[in-house]
């Protein structure tokens, strides 16, 4: 017997319903979280929603791995995300056809948060912190991985995570407040493109809140994204979100209402602990919250995207059916790895000491980086690893090559015994760190590096592996790398008053000496704190012996409050300074390349922001020795991140940048350093002189906050869209198609490029516009187009780009919808945000904003300025604005303002919480005289909400308005009639 729904020929939406129509209760609720049940009866198979796949298939086993999302933003290129997106879609659909069941193919990428900080644990994420980059980027790889049948998919891209995510330190419980301008200007901007032009077929919400709402309840998800946008496709919770709702947020009490908010707010699947989810499920469907109506219209939506993956089709009809073997870690796909490393490095500086060409004649590898080529997180096992030592030694192809890592050689001794560390057995074989050697000279060897912030890393020399924690609490040297959710190879090292180093667990924990002078964590022994709670001030030092004497070296600061366990102290004694030996190295050889940068689980990752923007001061200190040995000298960093290398821009004459770029990582580099390849990567983020020019990282307005190129407005290292050439390009010829157009026109831009060296060469062409006068904050410049092309010495080429008078709009929150103002713009092309190379003068025929009314109740969020407050939630719809906790006053500000013969009464929606407090009008200026004073009483709640009216004098023919908010009042709509 068949099914309508078996049917192929049958319209997609017909197939769903009845496919849906023929599942009982009990089904549809086992289908509503990630691993969806098989349903024999009606051949539906097991199904998980989720595979990683952020630059190549991850967790799976072997796959083609590229460069770092933030690397692969510095290609500017999104045609070849495109080939990468459709190689990991190639690649996730062979490990589907392994295992259906637990391999899916809706993908859990690309990750479009906007990084307007670039101290977000998870920068390396990402595409950058301009919207129109990352749209054009992640749109490029989606269409790459969904393929271009117009029915079925080849995988499917979940965009992550929507929005607002941009900081690590609290993200499953804090709230962002941002108003709708930033939001429809900047943090939406980017997720629409994948959507209306790319097709995204899949969507993850993300952990925070967004002005008091968690964003897995976030309206904006049906009324935007499955609205505005049109997506067609399905929404999944981020892991864990759903319940934290109740856990973290505390926005709701139980997990039945934490449920039914999500999936009446638009989410489809859940991705939490199934028994708890499914139980939640049936309570809620119980308590009435949800009715199975609300199951339909999910699972509607989750099958809608399994019936266009082919899973209810005869293979023959899908051109996805079946994907060969050989297309997984095939040549082709290493090949576009290396482009894609290739295209991604960004040369920042060069004082015509690169390219190195074929003749160089020695060469001195050093750092730290020199000889890794890491993963991360969310990276796929590649088939190999290229390092950058590797890449250059080919290239020297037998001529000298001389490696350092720079790093310290040590050995440890317990300060309270005298004996070293050696390996001894432990649980894992012949691993575990004992202090009981008499004799240095029979002591284990540790290779320290220091990367900053108090996290050290010990590699045995003896075995190559790193020191970690084992299961039982023992410190053993048997891990291949460090790396983890919970790094347990990363230590902290603290100088104690006698000179000794207290070493400290991944957790904080000290280490001991135990039974037989074996190394433990001390589980038992909690963190030293200070009387008010807060860790008590750790110390990145280490003490270091020489000839006998105690030394201390680095920072030594005491606390009187931090607890010293003078038993649990080592000494560290250097046995080869690893500055030493970079710095002979260095002497030795015409050149040093010195490698330094991030560990992807270290100091900035998933759920731990950066502490700064700068180098480690280890590595800061082996630049300079190595600058001071050999002027000839490349810094190439390798990282996630951008970074305030300050001196090393004043004082090296050649410094690039690359993202930890995969398996093909040292090749990509030695092709740049040696001139087989001409760089061309620009920068997807600025790059910032100190993190003293950065706000708040909580701070998520960029317009009053000046962030980003668009709006900051003081002397940066290196500007967004920057990125050197080893040949010239000029520009000339700036032309647009019209001198005026509409505000639904578009107008053609042309600019001539001319490679005026004598080396071929790509060149990223910049498309910059600026509104010369608005009714409200423009930005200083922001990106409306680009192109990458390729050109030969001496060639030229006329580049054109079009841009839409609608890509000039701004969101008008006086009524609510994008505006183009009539207006002069300036158009600006050049190879970077800081280098305009031409640029020509655009009028439009727009709108003029007319004044506003306030005689109709206005939402407080729609402000046109504020100070001291942030946005909350109204339960009774929309938002509301509220004093921040400390400040306990701060006003709101409504510009243009007519009121004509006057207005008297002034009314609003308020909560007064538990204290209540008032409201205070003023016109024109913040500190104007009151022209109306209302008081707001206790309410017992947030979200109690109640009318109050007061008389308002003076207001009358056009003026501002401002709101001064005391105390705990909180107002969510007003009006002054």
């Amino acid at each position: 017997m068949s099914y309508p729904y078996q049917n192929p020929d049958l319209p997609l939406m017909e197939r769903v319903d009845d496919l849906i129509s023929r599942f009982t209760l009990a089904e549809k609720i086992e289908l509503m979280c990630q691993y969806q049940t098989n349903i024999p009866r009606l051949g539906v198979n097991k199904y998980k929603h989720g595979t990683e796949g952020a630059h190549g298939v991850a967790w799976l086993g072997e796959a083609t791995v590229f460069p770092q999302n933030t690397g692969l933003a510095c290609t500017w290129n999104p045609e070849l995300l495109q080939k990468i997106g459709s190689v990991i879609g190639d690649e996730a659909r062979v490990y589907y056809q392994r295992d259906p069941a637990i391999n899916g193919l809706t993908i859990w990428a690309p990750t479009v948060d906007m990084e307007r900080d670039p101290r977000w644990g998870r920068t390396e994420e990402a595409y950058g912190e301009d919207p129109h980059l990352t749209g054009a980027l992640t749109t490029g790889l989606v269409k790459g991985l969904q393929g271009d049948h117009p029915f079925y998919y080849k995988a499917v891209a979940t965009l992550k995570h929507f929005y607002g995510n941009n900081n690590e330190a609290d993200r499953g419980s804090a709230s962002v407040s941002i108003d709708p301008r930033n939001k429809r200007e900047y943090y939406l901007k980017a997720f629409e493109p994948a959507f209306r032009d790319g097709r995204a077929g899949s969507m993850m919400t993300a952990y925070n809140g967004i002005n008091g709402t968690p964003c897995n309840f976030n309206h904006e998800v049906k009324t935007i994204v499955k609205g505005e946008w049109g997506m067609d496709g399905f929404v999944v919770g981020d892991a864990g979100d759903v319940l934290g709702t109740v856990m973290d947020h505390h926005y709701v009490d139980s997990y039945a209402e934490a449920v039914a908010g999500s999936i009446k707010a638009g989410i489809d699947s859940i991705t939490d602990d199934q028994p708890i989810s499914q139980q939640a499920l049936r309570d809620a469907l119980e308590q009435g919250l949800l009715t199975e109506a609300d199951l339909d219209s999910a699972l509607r939506n989750t099958f809608r995207v399994r019936f266009r993956l082919g899973e209810f089709d005869p293979e023959d009809r899908n051109p996805y059916g079946h994907v060969p073997e050989s297309k997984l870690c095939a040549p082709e796909h290493a090949a576009l790895a290396l482009e894609a490393a290739r295209e991604s490095v960004v040369l920042l500086k060069n004082d015509s000491l690169l390219p190195l060409g074929k003749d160089a004649a020695s060469v001195a590898v050093i750092g730290p980086l020199a000889d890794e080529a890491f993963t991360d997180w969310y990276s796929g096992t590649p088939p190999y690893r290229v390092t950058p030592l590797q890449g250059v030694t080919e290239k020297m192809n037998g001529r000298p090559v001389q490696f350092t890592t720079g790093l310290d050689r040590i050995r440890l001794r317990s300060a309270a015994t005298g004996k070293y560390v050696a390996i001894a057995a432990g649980e894992s074989g012949g691993a575990a760190l004992v202090a009981d050697c008499e004799n240095a000279e029979q002591a284990e060897v540790f290779e320290r590096n220091d990367w900053g912030w108090g996290q050290i890393t010990l590699r045995a020399l003896s075995s190559g592996k790193f020191v970690t924690e084992s299961e039982s609490g023992r410190l053993e040297a048997m891990a291949d790398e460090a790396r983890g959710w919970f790094v347990k190879e990363a230590f902290g090292f603290e100088t104690q008053e006698d000179g000794s180093v207290r070493m400290k667990s991944w957790e904080g924990k000290p280490v001991s000496v135990g039974v037989q002078g074996y190394m433990n964590i001390d589980t038992d022994r909690e963190e030293a704190t200070g009387g008010d709670g807060e860790e008590a001030t750790k110390v990145d030092a280490n003490a270091i012996v020489d000839a006998g004497a105690v030394v201390s070296a680095g920072t030594n600061t005491s606390n009187e409050k931090a607890v010293a366990y003078a038993a649990d102290g080592f000494i560290v004694e250097v046995v080869q300074s690893g500055v030493q030996l970079a710095v002979e190295a260095a002497k030795n050889a015409d050149t040093a390349i010195v490698f330094v940068g991030n560990s992807p689980f270290i100091n900035g990752k998933e759920t731990t922001d950066r502490p700064d923007i700068t180098l480690p001061p280890a590595q800061q200190a082996l630049i300079q020795a190595v600058k001071a040995a050999n002027p000839r000298m490349v810094v190439a960093i390798v990282g996630g991140y951008p970074f305030a290398v300050n001196w090393e821009q004043e004082h090296v004459p050649s410094i690039m940048f690359t993202s930890h770029a995969g398996q093909e990582l040292g090749h990509a580099l030695a092709d740049v350093l040696f001139g087989d390849y001409n760089p061309a990567g620009r920068l997807n983020m600025t790059w910032y002189k100190s993190v003293d020019q950065l706000p708040d990282i909580m701070d998520y307005d960029i317009i009053k906050g000046k962030r980003t190129y668009q709006y900051f407005d003081g002397e940066v290292l290196y500007p967004f869209g920057h990125g050197l050439s080893y040949t010239t390009f000029e520009y000339g010829g700036l032309s647009l198609s019209r001198a005026e157009i509409g505000k639904d026109d578009t107008v053609a831009v042309s600019v001539n490029i001319r490679n005026a060296g004598k080396l071929d060469g790509d060149e990223v062409v910049q498309l910059y516009v600026r509104a010369e006068a608005s009714r409200v904050p423009r930005p200083l410049k922001t990106l409306k187009g680009f192109k990458r092309i390729h050109l030969a010495a001496g060639e030229s080429k006329t580049v054109t780009l079009e841009l839409k008078a609608s890509e000039l709009a701004f969101w008008d929150v006086t009524r609510e919808r994008y505006c183009v103002e009539t207006g002069y713009y300036t158009i600006m092309v050049g190879p970077s945000s800081g280098h305009i190379a031409a640029a020509a003068t655009l009028r439009v025929e727009g709108e003029t904003v007319p004044p506003r009314s306030l005689r109709e109740p206005v939402k407080a969020v729609n402000y046109d300025d504020y100070d001291g407050v942030f946005i909350d939630e109204c339960r009774e719809g929309g938002e509301s604005i509220r004093t921040t906790q400390y400040s306990g006053c701060g006003w709101i500000a409504f510009r243009d303002v007519e009121f004509g013969a006057g207005a008297s009464e002034f009314e609003a929606r308020v909560s007064g919480h538990l204290k209540g407090g008032e409201i205070v009008i003023t016109l024109d200026l913040p500190d104007g005289e009151a022209a109306g004073t209302c008081r707001v009483l206790p309410t017992g709640g947030r979200q109690a909400w109640t009318t109050v009216t007061a008389q308002v004098t003076g207001a009358s023919g056009r003026r501002s308005v401002y709101l001064h908010l005391k105390g705990e009042v909180q107002i969510s709509r007003f009006r002054i009639s």
